[in-house]
């Protein structure tokens, strides 16, 4: 990112912030339990697997026999895919979904792709913390190496906002490019050892997931928080390219195209 595409960002960072703000408020504002919501459902969810899943799927880890390490193995994968999985699909229609907002206020186009993935990152924020307390509780939390999930996490959200603002740029252009992207999250969800263990696939099988760079992503918070051991960081760093690459791409495609969105918008 250049210098004075970063200055702009900080000098609009008042606009940003206050997007996220309305965004966050809009979403409950005629609710009654308001922002509760964003406690009550993941916390559903996290007691739904740990409820169900303790016991029935502990023997689908192999070498682990504690009773919440499948709800575990599960809540890191599950929470970390939806904030990928959120970004991605949000920014693949954030020129699309703010067409109004382009054409009738200047500010820096790509504030949007940030206020993306800030909101993403607010959800993520409350539904991992809850995440954190269900592991203290069931005496599950792996201690210091959590701290690895900084950097894993840091490569994933850089990964998913590359490839959503590349999406982001063609769906403006080529609407078909939105269709795939829902289409391939489905598959790519499926062929990410989120609700399976690679251990448990065959030998073939294992070299087809391994091509996945969510596959590297998924693995890393599960051997944090399932085995208390820190990841593979060789195989992050792989991911780690890639994502710069995408980023890349991403700030090219923009520059190049900002001003025929509008038109095309």
């Amino acid at each position: 990112m250049s210098l004075s595409m970063t200055r702009a960002l900080w000098n609009y960072r008042g606009f940003i912030f206050g997007s996220v703000k309305r965004e966050f408020q809009a979403r409950y504002r005629n609710s009654l339990l308001g922002a509760a919501w964003t406690i009550l459902q993941p916390l559903a969810m996290i007691t739904v697997y740990t409820v169900v899943f303790s016991e029935l799927m502990r023997a689908k880890l192999p070498g682990i026999d504690r009773a919440y390490a499948y709800s575990v193995f599960l809540c890191a994968g599950l929470l970390t895919w939806g904030l990928f999985a959120e970004i991605l699909q949000r920014g693949q229609n954030v020129f699309l979904e703010n067409g109004n907002l382009i054409k009738k206020l200047n500010f820096p186009r790509i504030c949007l792709p940030i206020i993306t993935v800030i909101n993403a990152l607010v959800n993520f924020g409350i539904t991992f913390t809850l995440f954190v307390l269900f592991l203290l509780v069931s005496h599950s939390f792996p201690g210091m190496v959590a701290l690895c999930t900084l950097p894993v996490l840091f490569i994933q959200i850089a990964l998913a906002a590359g490839i959503g603002t590349v999406a982001g740029v063609l769906n403006v252009f080529f609407r078909d490019v939105g269709q795939f992207i829902g289409i391939l999250l489905q598959f790519w969800f499926w062929f990410t050892p989120i609700v399976y263990s690679v251990a448990t696939l065959p030998a073939w099988a294992r070299s087809w997931i391994g091509l996945n760079p969510a596959t590297t992503l998924a693995q890393a918070y599960q051997t944090i928080y399932v085995y208390g051991k820190a990841p593979d960081w060789h195989g992050l760093w792989h991911v780690a390219v890639l994502a710069a690459v995408f980023c890349v791409l991403a700030l090219i495609l923009f520059r190049r195209h900002a001003g025929d969105m509008v038109d095309e918008l």
